[in-house]
């Protein structure tokens, strides 16, 4: 992925579908980015937060001719409807789980995007998370620009279920090179990426994470926004989610104490060897006083303590 092309699948992600007129006003209500002016084969990532400004889970949506598709953190799908359903009252919008059902592909890397135009005879969405519809190798697809969570260029193919293994096979003989989890996981972590269940959770303020990408400072009011504007305007949060780079070998375990002078400071949410760094990382909430990069730290880990630094996010590579 960092040289040429790799190949994940991502089919283990929820899929929503949300039909009916009001689908569109419906889901911008209640999502904290701009859903209401997308048009079709437009795309946008949002988060859904509780009252307090406390993420309920973390979406994508895709906007397509008659429908939006919101993507979810895996099993996640009918959670989410249950969760948006409870707000419904007299809105046209219809939710639909489609668990099982289509195929997701993820190429990453800084060839991904000449290999599906190759491939597909189309060009490549300009913006991120822009989609359109397209055949690879008589397989119909939807063909998506994502959001570089891996930090390199990546596409999204979406397909039915039934044509996910030719579709992958298409794409590999094209030359991309299928990559397990635990390599897909480490570009995840050098790119500062958060995920929903590890990084992200209902304990967790928006404005905790790196919320950029996940937020519209112009669209009206949604739930939580009032405690994300407020942190904005008028204070602080009292941690932040950083990265952390490990002196040595050893990986921390999810969940390790972070210390500073002996006082514990924070606490690891996910860390892995880097394939790309060569030595362990780390993302983990760390104490707004201890957060600034650069900031020497131990992680505490299996009763040894592993010296660390505080590091923005992305990693430098």
């Amino acid at each position: 992925m960092r040289r040429s092309v790799g190949l994940v699948d991502r089919s283990d992600l929820g899929i929503v579908e949300v039909t009916g007129r009001d689908r569109a006003t419906f889901l911008h209500a209640m999502l904290s980015n701009d859903v209401k002016s997308l048009s079709a084969g437009q795309g946008v990532a949002a988060a859904f937060l509780d009252v307090h400004g406390k993420v309920q889970t973390l979406v994508t949506i895709w906007a397509l001719e008659e429908r939006l598709l919101l993507l979810t953190p895996p099993g996640e799908g009918a959670r989410t409807i249950q969760a948006l359903d409870h707000y419904l009252f007299s809105e046209k919008a219809y939710f639909k789980d489609l668990a099982g059902e289509m195929a997701l592909a993820m190429l990453a890397g800084p060839e991904a995007m000449a290999l599906v135009e190759r491939l597909a005879g189309v060009a490549v969405p300009a913006t991120v998370w822009g989609n359109v519809a397209a055949r690879v190798s008589d397989v119909d697809v939807r063909l998506v620009r994502g959001s570089s969570e891996t930090g390199e260029p990546e596409v999204w193919l979406a397909a039915a279920i039934a044509d996910g293994e030719r579709l992958r096979a298409a794409l590999a003989q094209g030359g991309a090179m299928a990559i397990g989890r635990a390599a897909w996981e480490s570009l995840r972590i050098e790119a500062g990426t958060p995920a929903y269940g590890a990084d992200v959770d209902s304990t967790v303020l928006l404005p905790e994470i790196p919320i950029e990408r996940l937020v519209s400072g112009t669209k009206g009011c949604y739930i939580g926004q009032e405690v994300v504007v407020r942190i904005r305007d008028r204070g602080h949060v009292n941690r932040h989610l950083r990265g952390l780079v490990i002196d040595g070998t050893a990986t921390p375990a999810v969940g390790a104490p972070v210390t500073a002078a002996g006082v514990e400071v924070g606490h690891v949410t996910s860390a892995i060897w880097s394939f790309g760094l060569g030595h362990p990382i780390a993302l983990a909430f760390i104490r707004r006083q201890q957060a600034d990069p650069g900031t020497r730290v131990t992680v505490q880990a299996d009763g040894a303590e592993l010296a660390a630094t505080v590091s923005a996010l992305p990693f430098t590579r």
